[in-house]
């Protein structure tokens, strides 16, 4: 057996340990190329509701990929993808805008439109779902909303009289308004400095903690791992490569791992 594989079979060994039905989003044996291109070889990863799963790995590896395979932004060449129970990859558009209103997504720019306000921002989401809901409800939603991130003076702003911290904090309050159950973060923190990243990692938490929502996490950012994660997956070469806790990972003896902590 080559070191590969063994890392293969014990990553799926792991895994199993949680079946799909103990899972709010299991991934089975996920393939993807782009191309001749393999940037996802076997991926498996089972999690359990209110957990908060960080995955590292180094740039160009596939990392988002995962995110978007999961939010069906990609479709898999392979494997099979459960979430609540549903599985995503053989949905017909109609079945995966369903499932997906269950899902916030926490792009890395934070992408609010920049032409609106923050309180246009807020209410845009709602404005476009299939149950409408009033208007002064919509006001109360996004007041609501940006009480719990501390940014309620901010609502008639434009995005760029903000700084970095605050778009991120409004871009985590229009993903909270639509009540997700599940929200997915690529690269959270980039292009913040450490006490904005603190801050911001510790509102992931907060938020984690209010709402029971079950979070997915890409990051090279190892304060924001520490401060947010249950588990964490470190990929290399197309899969999950190694899992633990944060305090596990930084004690291991792999050389791989080890790179990861070197200057934390």
């Amino acid at each position: 057996m080559t070191e590969e594989t063994k890392h293969i079979e014990e990553k799926r060994t792991s895994e199993s340990k949680l079946s799909k039905e103990d899972s709010i989003l299991y991934l089975e044996n996920v393939k993807k190329s782009f191309g001749s291109k393999t940037i996802l070889k076997d991926i498996n990863l089972a999690v359990k509701k209110k957990e908060t799963i960080s995955v590292l790995g180094k740039s160009g590896t596939g990392k988002s990929v995962i995110l978007k395979c999961i939010i069906g932004l990609i479709k898999p060449d392979f494997g099979e993808i459960y979430a609540f129970n549903e599985e995503m990859t053989t949905m017909n558009r109609s079945q995966l805008e369903g499932i997906r209103r269950r899902f916030g997504f926490l792009f890395q720019g934070g992408a609010l439109y920049d032409s609106m306000t923050v309180r246009q921002n807020l209410k845009f989401p709602l404005e476009r779902q299939p149950n409408q809901i009033s208007e002064s409800e919509m006001e109360e939603k996004a007041e609501n909303v940006l009480r719990e991130v501390s940014l309620l003076d901010e609502i008639d702003k434009m995005p760029s009289e903000l700084s970095g911290g605050m778009q991120k904090r409004i871009a985590l309050a229009r993903t909270l308004i639509l009540n997700p159950e599940i929200i997915l973060y690529d690269e959270p923190t980039t292009g913040l400095d450490p006490a904005t990243s603190k801050e911001i990692s510790e509102l992931i938490v907060k938020m984690q903690e209010k709402f029971d929502v079950t979070s997915i996490v890409v990051t090279h950012d190892m304060p924001c791992a520490k401060i947010v994660s249950t588990r964490i997956k470190i990929l290399k070469d197309g899969i999950f490569y190694k899992e633990g806790t944060f305090d596990e990972l930084e004690k291991s003896d792999d050389d791989f791992v080890k790179g990861f902590f070197e200057f934390y």
